[in-house]
């Protein structure tokens, strides 16, 4: 049952996270996307990117313990969370899809563009063989959180890798369903949607953040990192969000009191080439996944997610926030999965 006390937003929230709810909208400033509303008095494409991102948030941190560790933190100093973006990773081969979905970023491109969300910069990541792209939402760009989508470009990697990549993202679904289309269809078109309808579409498209591939042997996942630890990360945790961050006001001041709590951060912070942006992350929690090697199952410890924080400066030419991103600190703060 839903609370008719609640704002759509939070029942939106509650549908998925039950009692963590409270807690969550308590940690996370998103207030004024989740309360939100249509014109006709639905659930707006605002209040439902406000609401995805809150459960994705939550998700990050229920897998990330470092990045638990600092929003209690964080919370425990009467702070809450302005959630800057989520970064997570795609595979593009040269040719058609990835499995069932649609090819790189444009599995996230039909959800996020629905959501009012555009592409607000390209960043190439050539040592890396991707590119990134970052979705920021037309309507409140500066309070709801933008994401980084990055593409693996399987072409600029040897036949053998490529290979074992077709073995490995060959198998992935494709999990939305119509339910879920049909309300991004409305969406798009500028429609609000009913509460039962945000209700039924948002857990198929909280789904589509997580790994749509099936088991992975184990040769196949040394082929790959062989090559790019960023692949052999997608191999294990798939589309999940790869890190989640938070702005703060003063990123070298916040790393050096994590440093002093003996938290595992970057060395260094980096720095944007107009210096308006400042970024460093904690080094990614290990996980342990399951691999078939030989005809049996056995477990590995690998690279998970991580946590990022960042400080923004204002932009002179705007007047608001640099919402900006940087190629040379999108590769290093990857390097944060490498250094787990």
């Amino acid at each position: 049952m839903l609370d008719t006390h609640q704002s759509h937003g939070e029942a939106l929230v509650a549908s998925l996270l039950g009692d963590r709810t409270g807690a969550v909208l308590a940690t996370i400033d998103l207030d004024a996307a989740l309360a939100h509303r249509g014109t006709d008095g639905g659930v707006s494409r605002v209040c439902f990117a406000a609401a995805l991102n809150a459960v994705l948030f939550d998700n990050l941190l229920a897998r990330v313990p470092t990045g638990a560790a600092f929003v209690a933190d964080q919370r425990a100093a009467g702070e809450r969370i302005r959630f800057d973006h989520g970064a997570l990773r795609t595979i593009r081969f040269p040719f058609g899809g990835t499995g069932a979905l649609p090819a790189g970023q444009a599995a996230f491109a039909r959800i996020l563009g629905p959501l009012g969300y555009e592409v607000a910069g390209l960043y190439p990541l050539p040592r890396l063989k991707m590119t990134g792209r970052a979705w920021a939402q037309r309507e409140m760009p500066e309070l709801l959180p933008q994401f980084f989508i990055s593409e693996l470009h399987v072409d600029r990697f040897d036949p053998d890798f490529a290979d074992a990549a077709q073995r490995v993202f060959g198998t992935s679904g494709d999990p939305l369903d119509a339910t879920a289309k049909a309300v991004l269809g409305r969406f798009a078109g500028g429609d609000a949607v009913s509460l039962d309808a945000a209700v039924a579409a948002l857990p198929v498209i909280v789904a589509s953040f997580d790994r749509q591939h099936g088991e992975v042997a184990l040769a196949d996942y040394d082929r790959l990192l062989a090559q790019s630890a960023e692949a052999a990360w997608i191999a294990t945790e798939g589309n999940a969000f790869n890190h989640a961050t938070s702005r703060v006001p003063d990123v070298a001041e916040e790393a050096d009191r994590q440093r002093v709590l003996g938290r595992p951060i970057k060395d260094r912070v980096e720095v944007s080439q107009t210096g308006r942006v400042r970024q460093t992350a904690f080094r990614a929690d290990p996980v342990e996944r399951s691999f078939r090697d030989r005809g049996v199952m056995v477990t590995r410890a690998v690279p998970g997610s991580f946590y990022e924080i960042i400080s923004r400066d204002v932009d002179p030419e705007t007047g608001g926030l640099d919402l900006g991103f940087d190629s040379g600190n999108a590769t290093g703060i990857f390097a944060m999965t490498r250094a787990a």
